[in-house]
Parts: structure tokens; sequence; C-alpha cells
């Protein structure tokens, strides 16, 4: 997997052994003397950094005020501290300041790129993916580059969530979606092999087959969306929530700005199943066609109609599940 990283390390020697190892694995590699440097290269050249590797000890602007400067405008990116003073005090003040790991000197070249790969796929990933899916990135990080792949995407929305916000506190608002809502959907959606890719307002948006494929996809998605039903249903607090689901190839990748980056999915299928959620009445699990197909009759729908998602666009024949 190609990434781009920033070395900064204050000795010339160290500099250079890590672009010999990292460059050996594929790395695009630029380096700095000195946390000035360091950050010139990012106001210059910031948006295509992945990784910065950052000494603890360095003349004039160290370690942690380099990477506190990284954060104020770079947030996204991977950042490392490598050091050979692995005190309680600086390893304090390092997490505070948002670091995502710690290399420590001497190391040993595999242990390095190791680690380097760990926490880049955790920075990405580490809030929204079963710990399955995730081991399998640390395996294998080029998942996550940009590819054009089948996925089922599903969509949750709450019915009358407007009337809500209007009634009630928004600082008890927020502790009930949070408890009965977004946790929850979200503990489902892990446990069928899914990844949340964002909440969206009132909606989870959340991805099968991607950035990991596997053979029953579609079927974990409809397990997933039964499920989510059944569990509003005997809540406590139950919202009122429908549920589409879409499937079809898709681009998937880590896409954004300087400040924000995500992994997501674009692409006619992910319009579709915001569409069929809308659609969706309460209690309702509504999906396309293609999502039919590949089920293999697993689960009992009925046809309910179609829809042009654009003018120009062919019809999109969508079923509900039958309880």
């Amino acid at each position: 997997m190609r990434l781009d990283v920033l070395i900064v390390d204050d000795e010339e020697g160290i500099r250079r052994s890590l672009t010999r190892i990292l460059r050996e694995d594929g790395y695009s590699v630029q380096t700095a003397s000195s946390g000035e440097d360091a950050l010139t290269i990012l106001s210059n050249n910031g948006t295509n950094l992945d990784i910065v590797i950052c000494d603890l000890i360095m003349p004039g602007i160290d370690g942690i005020r380099t990477i506190e400067e990284i954060n104020r405008t770079h947030q996204g990116i991977t950042k490392i501290i490598l050091t050979g003073y692995g005190t309680l005090e600086s390893s304090m003040k390092a997490i505070e300041a948002g670091i995502d790991g710690f290399i420590t000197k001497p190391f040993q070249n595999k242990e390095l790129k190791w680690k380097i790969k760990e926490y880049y796929v955790k920075r990405r990933m580490r809030q929204f993916v079963a710990p399955d899916i995730f081991n399998k990135l640390l395996d294998e990080p080029a998942h996550l580059e940009p590819k054009i792949s089948p996925v089922t995407i599903l969509f949750t929305d709450i019915r009358g969530f407007t009337r809500l916000t209007s009634t009630m506190p928004p600082e008890e608002l927020a502790s009930l979606l949070n408890k009965y809502y977004f946790q929850p959907m979200s503990d489902i959606v892990s446990r069928h092999s899914g990844i949340v890719d964002k909440y969206i307002g009132d909606s989870v948006m959340a991805l099968f087959g991607a950035p990991v494929h596997y053979e029953k996809d579609e079927e974990n998605a409809v397990k997933c969306a039964i499920e989510m039903i059944e569990t509003m249903e005997g809540s406590k607090k139950a919202f009122r929530m429908g549920i589409g689901i879409s499937t079809g190839y898709v681009v998937t990748g880590i896409f954004g700005s300087i400040s924000k980056k995500e992994y997501t999915a674009l692409g006619m299928p992910v319009n579709i199943a915001a569409r069929l959620q809308k659609l969706a009445a309460h209690g309702e699990i509504l999906i396309s066609d293609e999502t039919l197909r590949r089920l293999n009759g697993s689960t009992s729908f009925t046809k309910m109609g179609s829809f042009s998602p654009f003018p120009s666009s062919p019809p999109v024949v969508y079923y509900k599940w039958m309880r």
C-alpha cells in the first residue's frame, strides 16, 4: 500500500535509516531535520501526507509541540512519536498532544514496519470497525485503497425525529440517542460483519463488503436489519425506525479534506439505499431487486413497487420484508 510519510528527526542517520526501510515497502518518504522544517512542509504539501513520524527530543520545536501544531490543521494525519526516552511523563504529554503511537529507538525493521501499519489502520478505522475486520486490515492495509467493488449499503432512519428535537432538551435527546439508538445499532452492525460508515443526523449508514468482503454480505445486511428492528421494538425507549438496503458496485476509499477524511462508499447503490430508507414505514425493511437476487431466498420478501433514482435512469424494483 502506497502511503506518504514525513520523517522528522534532527539525526541524519535516523532519517536515512527510516527512509531506506520505508521505501523498501513502497512508502513515499519526505524528511525534515527540525519541527520548524516539518511545519513548513505540511503548510505546503500537507494534503498528501498520511503519516508523520516525529522524534520526541529535538532542538527548537520539540516533538510534542510539533505534533500539537500539526493537529491544529491536519488532524487526520497519523502521528507517531519516535523516542529513546520512554518516560511516563513524556508519554502522557504525547498522548495529550494527540499522537497515535510510539516507536522506541533502537528499533527492529520488522517491528517498525508493523507498528506503522498498525497505527495507521487504527487511526483510520478504530471508531467503526469490528475486531475481526480490523485484524484483516492490519494484515492487508491495501483494503483501504480506492477501488470499485460490490457492496451492500444499509440506511436506518428515525421516524418523527424532527418532533423529538422540538420537544426534548438537547442534553436529554443526546443521551437518549446515544444509549438507545446509535450504540445498540452500531453494535448490531459489528456483530454482522459490517462497518458503520457514518452517522447522518438521525440516520446510520453501514457497509457490508467493504473494506473487507465476505461471501454473504447481503445476507449479513438483511439479518442485521432484522435484528435492528426487533431490538428497537423490544427497547424501553423504542424509536420508530425504517431501513433501506441496496447492493451494487460502488467506489470505496478514503475521501475528504485536509482537516477531515473518512472511509466511505460512493455510487448509485448508496443513493438507492438512502431512497429506500425514506420510503420505508416504521418497522419496515425495504431492499433493492439486486439485493434480493443475491439472497437466494434465505429471507421472505414481497414486491412493493419501483422508482427511478433520476429521470433518465432505469427503474429500481424494491421489496418489503415479510415478518
